[in-house]
C-alpha cells in the first residue's frame, strides 16, 4: 500500500476553498483540479509500505504525543517546475514541530525523511499534457488579489491510503490520531 500523513482540513475553510477555485477553473483550462474531498496538508509521504512496516507504524504513531496545532493559510501559489497550483500553509513553530515529530517516528519503522525543506501547502490543481503549463501561466497572470482564508486548530492527523486511478489519486483513511 502507498500511504502518507496528514492533517484533514476544517469544513469552513474547505467551503471557502472550494467556492475560491470555482472562480479559477474552467472546463477546458487545461488543468486537473484535485476534488475537494482530498484536500489536506501532507506531514510526510511514506510512500511504498509492506504489512510489518505498517504495522510498525501505527504502533508507533499511537504513542506519539503533540499538542493541537493552528493552521492558517498564506494564499495561493504555485510550483512551476512540477505544475501545481497551490494554497500555501504559513509554517509555523508548532506546525513544524509535529512534523517533525511525526518524521522521528516513523525513521524508526524505516522510514527516510524528504532532504528538501517542507513547504506544507494544499494542492488545488495539477497540468495535464502540453496545454497545462500554458493553463498555469494564464491562471497566475488572472489572480489579482489573493484571497484570504480562515485559519482552523488541527486537533488530528490522519493515515491516508493513496491510490493511483485514471482520474487522478483517491486517498483513504486508515487510522486517526488525536492531538491535544
Amino acid at each position: 500500500m502507498r500511504l502518507f500523513l496528514g492533517l484533514p482540513l476544517a469544513p469552513a475553510l474547505i467551503e471557502q476553498l472550494a467556492a475560491v477555485s470555482m472562480r479559477w477553473r474552467t472546463s477546458m483550462d487545461g488543468l486537473r483540479w484535485s476534488a475537494q474531498e482530498s484536500w489536506h496538508i501532507t506531514l510526510q509521504f511514506l510512500g511504498s509500505t509492506g504489512q510489518e512496516q505498517y504495522d510498525c507504524t501505527l504502533a508507533r504513531l499511537r504513542e506519539l504525543r503533540s499538542p493541537a496545532v493552528a493552521v492558517q493559510l498564506e494564499g495561493v501559489g504555485f510550483f512551476d517546475r512540477v505544475g501545481i497550483f497551490f494554497a500555501g500553509v504559513a509554517l509555523t513553530a508548532e506546525l513544524l514541530a509535529l512534523q517533525q515529530r511525526i518524521t522521528a517516528t516513523t525513521r524508526l519503522c524505516g522510514y527516510v525523511p524528504e532532504t528538501r525543506p517542507y513547504h506544507p501547502h494544499i494542492t488545488l490543481a495539477r497540468t495535464k499534457g502540453k496545454a497545462g503549463a500554458k493553463a498555469l501561466q494564464e491562471l497566475k497572470g488572472n489572480l489579482h488579489r489573493a484571497p484570504r482564508f480562515p485559519g482552523f486548530v488541527a486537533s488530528e492527523f490522519l493515515l491516508y491510503e493513496s491510490r493511483i486511478t485514471p482520474k487522478g489519486s483517491l486517498y483513504e483513511v486508515r487510522e486517526r490520531f488525536s492531538l491535544g
